[in-house]
């Protein structure tokens, strides 16, 4: 009776977020430049750029300043968004304004890792930022899987944003 009643309470528990690493930051960063990446640089977040990134993420943001690798006309940003509860991280290139790759490098939730395939993530390829900070091209959701799909669209869109920014 016992070991019923233990089985039963265990089964109730709330499953404790899996973390998984699809792919080193080292290796998506050698994947992006083909060949030895240049040295990170910090992008600070000053007052005007804030505004737009609190527009994008729909709260403040948990960071003053971010990290960036660029060479000419290509940037490559690794970010990080909640999805349901915990972070997902992202590494996205960029090059002439347009998204070149999105890749989920860690996902750390127990629901909608669907979003770290490439059937998924191959829509954000191309995608431009609007003026009004929205993508170009629509992303079509994954059901069971909203608040990654929209963690993943916050930071396409802070990408786009923040390469924008250091073009200027």
């Amino acid at each position: 009776m016992l070991k019923k009643l233990f089985l039963t309470i265990l089964f109730f528990l709330p499953c404790p977020a899996l973390s998984e690493q699809f792919q080193s930051q080292e290796n998506f960063l050698q994947e992006a430049f083909s060949e030895q990446p240049p040295k990170p640089q910090l992008l600070w977040i000053s007052k005007s750029l804030k505004k737009q990134v609190n527009d994008i993420l729909q709260h403040k943001p948990g960071f003053l300043r971010t990290r960036y690798w660029r060479k000419n006309t290509l940037s490559v940003w690794i970010l990080e968004e909640i999805g349901k509860t915990q972070p997902i991280t992202v590494g996205v290139i960029i090059e002439n304004n347009k998204i070149v790759n999105v890749k989920v490098l860690t996902f750390r939730e127990s629901r909608g890792w669907e979003v770290k395939h490439d059937f998924f993530t191959d829509q954000f390829k191309e995608n431009l930022l609007t003026p009004n900070l929205k993508l170009q091209n629509p992303i079509d959701g994954i059901s069971g899987a909203t608040l990654s799909v929209r963690a993943l669209d916050k930071i396409a869109r802070l990408a786009l944003l923040f390469h924008q920014h250091i073009q200027k």
